[in-house]
């Protein structure tokens, strides 16, 4: 995602989700179906009758140079939310190997054009100096444990629930931390100043238990030290919704065995002070070290 932008009617930015009644684009095929890339662009106009809205947008890196052209929605029914003059970034969903239709999915309004709109739900994208809440979870020895504890350290954050059946997203983002923890490891100076936090947004499911088994699958370990700099935790409900409206993490249309959502990874530095957001899943295990040797200069 680009920088957020700093609107002239607008402070915090929105993610929309369809929460309403309505018709969904017509795709029953999940995200790992499709690559995935990053549109930034203003919305010129809508067309409920084909489920589309047309977006001039800046170029789509790795997919197509900058233009104005009609997107169908992965989930029609949130057309409504949408005004001609709106800022968006969004997920670019292309289908792999196939034919259909080029969808967006995960629409994040970062600057209204109607002023008097009120979403339901205000999202906000980490951005460099933002200072990052104290939030509260429960780890996988069931201990609680909050983030303002980790200062003094770099705290790398990532959100993944254990259930995830997309290789391309919980899991790929959880094998990185693991090569991440692999490489910190490698320099005692670094490892000691840097904690690890994967979080969980299912609490109806990730009890501590849970958790500490899919930890130990990606540490390789269930020894008692083994969590020593990486903890699996949940949030109670109440304080999930508070972590996805800051860490701008979208999460919708949640059933009994899947849950939509976008991932949000964040460098939290020694002052509890963003360092960088990576939105996506286009990171590398070696960009986020190389971002944390710079956070954390040691000899």
């Amino acid at each position: 995602m680009l920088n957020r932008l700093l609107a002239f009617t607008l402070f915090a930015v929105v993610t929309v989700t369809g929460c309403q009644s309505g018709q969904k684009t017509q795709t029953s095929a999940s995200r790992s179906d499709f690559n995935v890339y990053k549109l930034r662009g203003k919305v010129i106009s809508t067309n409920a009758a084909k489920g589309e809205v047309t977006v001039d947008h800046q170029a789509i890196a790795g997919f197509m140079e900058a233009m104005t052209m009609p997107y169908k929605l992965r989930d029609a029914s949130i057309l409504s939310e949408l005004h001609p003059g709106d800022v968006i970034t969004a997920d670019v969903l292309v289908p792999q190997g196939a034919s259909g239709d080029v969808l967006l999915d995960h629409i994040v309004i970062v600057a209204q054009a109607k002023p008097d709109y009120r979403p339901a739900v205000s999202y906000h994208v980490p951005a460099q100096g933002d200072v990052v809440p104290d939030f509260k979870l429960r780890n996988q020895d069931g201990r609680a444990i909050h983030t303002s504890q980790f200062r003094g350290k770099d705290l790398l954050v990532t959100f993944i629930y254990t259930r995830c059946p997309s290789p391309n997203f919980c899991p790929l983002v959880t094998r990185n931390f693991a090569a991440i923890h692999k490489r910190l490891a490698v320099s005692p100076a670094l490892h000691s100043k840097t904690h690890l936090l994967c979080i969980s947004f299912d609490p109806d499911h990730d009890t501590p238990d849970r958790l500490r088994a899919y930890g130990a699958t990606y540490i390789g370990s269930d020894a008692k030290d083994a969590f020593d700099d990486w903890d699996f935790a949940v949030p109670d409900k109440p304080a999930l919704l508070e972590m996805a409206k800051f860490f701008d993490l979208g999460i919708t249309n949640e059933t009994d065995e899947t849950i939509t959502h976008t991932l949000s990874t964040t460098l939290i530095g020694v002052d509890g002070k963003v360092v960088r957001f990576y939105p996506g899943n286009e990171w590398t295990p070696e960009q986020i070290v190389a971002d944390v040797k710079q956070s954390l200069p040691v000899a």
